[in-house]
């Protein structure tokens, strides 16, 4: 798939965060082009979730940029980059459980970029939560919801930021498959209004049904980077995910 656009949306060069002596990212640099998708994977522990951290402000970079449209955002607080059209969703769910969906919703619209009056963000809320697979359930409590319906909410609530860029951290994962191949389409059209995705995801049929490229990490360093059949297809990716000797069997 051709990316749409021209140019860069985020730029990550030499990026490098330890916890002690555990390097857990090591010098890491990629490109996420305006429109595109681009797949961060690797075997778990290797340093992907530290990554979305880095970029969103949760952590503090060691050292390295993060360029959001060829502005230095590495070190920002968490709100200043959300402001600045970066969201995201969570490997483990971070909703309001105590809120309705819609309130969870409205609170992206609320107080992410161009923030929203509360009468203006629950008008908008309803078509994300139409969109995104809940209508019916907008005055149902968070702690209502199963696992799955939690993450949908809380991709509502970051499209309702009016991202520029969107970092997904396993939204697929524990989808069956019919709900895979609705979520799939959901991130396509995610991708066709222009927004730039990072998946991090395990789930091999969705990266190579939407990534452009793929970045492939393994203990904190990127070991790859290309296309998705040409990444996965890699020897030095297979040894990572099976194990060198398996691997060369």
């Amino acid at each position: 798939m051709a990316a749409s656009g021209n140019g860069v949306a985020l730029s990550i060069r030499g990026l490098q965060k330890a916890f002690g002596g555990l390097v857990a990212v090591r010098d890491l640099s990629f490109d996420v082009p305006n429109g595109a998708i681009t797949g961060l994977i690797g075997p778990n522990g290797s340093g992907k979730t530290t990554v979305l951290n880095l970029v969103t402000g949760e952590l503090m970079p060691d050292r390295g940029s993060v360029l959001l449209d060829g502005q230095e955002i590495a070190g920002w607080p968490s709100f200043r980059i959300c402001r600045a059209r970066i969201a995201r969703t969570f490997q483990i769910v971070r909703i309001l459980p105590n809120m309705t969906v819609r309130e969870n919703v409205m609170l992206g619209r609320m107080f992410g970029s161009e923030p929203a009056d509360p009468a203006r963000a629950r008008r908008e809320a309803a078509a994300l939560i139409e969109r995104v697979g809940l209508g019916g359930r907008a005055e149902m409590r968070g702690a209502q919801l199963t696992y799955i319906d939690q993450k949908r909410v809380e991709l509502a609530r970051a499209l309702a930021c009016r991202p520029r860029v969107l970092l997904l951290d396993e939204w697929l994962a524990g989808l069956n498959p019919t709900e895979l191949q609705t979520g799939i389409g959901l991130i396509r059209r995610i991708r066709g209004e222009g927004i730039a995705i990072v998946m991090v995801e395990h789930v091999m049929e969705a990266i190579r049904a939407l990534c452009d490229s793929v970045v492939v990490m393994n203990a904190g360093e990127r070991i790859a980077v290309g296309t998705p059949d040409a990444v996965l297809s890699a020897a030095a990716v297979i040894g990572a995910y099976l194990g060198a000797d398996d691997a060369a069997a």
